[in-house]
């Protein structure tokens, strides 16, 4: 059986350990099942042919794809070239693809879709979500409650759906928060691999990197454990069932 390959960005190591079991846990995929790259320590391999895999899965990050390519960091750089580069695999093919949070700016930017932080940016918490009708009849999302709790938590956002994509789940603050490009590349901006435990520890962790102002973060680890999320983490299942 193929592995589903998992890219992860996320420099900190416990907040990149926490997210691949939370992957694992949500997606019902064991470690075997599972090939793991984190790409702020290795390079993806040469003339990597994403058919070998069953599907690709990327994590969330706190780089940004729409920061002014002078300003980002040698290796946010690098992480966005390394998935960018695989990107044109993934759409040619209509291979099956999960980008989450940072994904969907990948995916959109590489569709050539307008990504920055002019507007729909939004603090980290949940945040109330809603299908779209084509959201009530995708593989993904059908039969879901049709208004459901996520957490988010972005600067930059999708300001317009790129051509060729369906619109599958809105929100109030930020229009776009899933989308399906072919039949089979999804992306996501809220974070469907996490719970309330996790937000806790991204908070705790990022809390400097001015996604909210430090003095807040108790604050917001409280509202975490208070928000009943569960339809993300079953979007997660569907999508490895689907396709693992």
């Amino acid at each position: 059986m193929k592995r589903f390959l998992i890219l992860q960005l996320r420099p900190e190591t416990d907040a990149s350990d926490a997210e691949f079991a939370s992957i694992l846990d949500k997606t019902e995929l064991s470690q075997e099942q599972a090939h793991r790259i984190r790409l702020d320590r290795e390079s993806l391999p040469e003339k990597l042919n994403v058919s070998e895999y069953a599907a690709v899965i990327v994590g969330g990050g706190p780089g940004c794809v729409s920061d002014d390519p002078d300003e980002k960091s040698p290796l946010d750089a690098r992480i966005e070239n390394s998935i960018m580069g695989l990107m044109p695999q993934i759409t040619a093919k209509d291979h099956p693809f999960m980008g989450c949070c940072y994904g969907l700016g990948i995916l959109a930017a590489h569709l050539d879709g307008n990504v920055s932080k002019k507007n729909f940016g939004e603090p980290v918490g949940p945040s109330t979500c809603r299908l779209t009708q084509d959201g009530m009849h995708d593989p993904l999302t059908a039969g879901l409650h049709t208004v459901f709790d996520a957490f988010v938590g972005h600067k930059e956002a999708v300001q317009k759906l790129p051509a060729g994509c369906v619109h599958l789940v809105a929100s109030d603050p930020c229009p776009y928060q899933m989308i399906r490009w072919g039949q089979n590349v999804y992306a996501t901006q809220f974070h469907p691999e996490a719970d309330a435990k996790d937000f806790e520890q991204r908070i705790n962790i990022y809390k400097d990197h001015g996604y909210f102002p430090p003095e807040d973060a108790q604050s917001l680890i409280d509202i975490c454990h208070a928000a009943d999320v569960t339809q993300p983490g079953e979007i997660l299942r569907r999508f490895a069932q689907r396709y693992g």
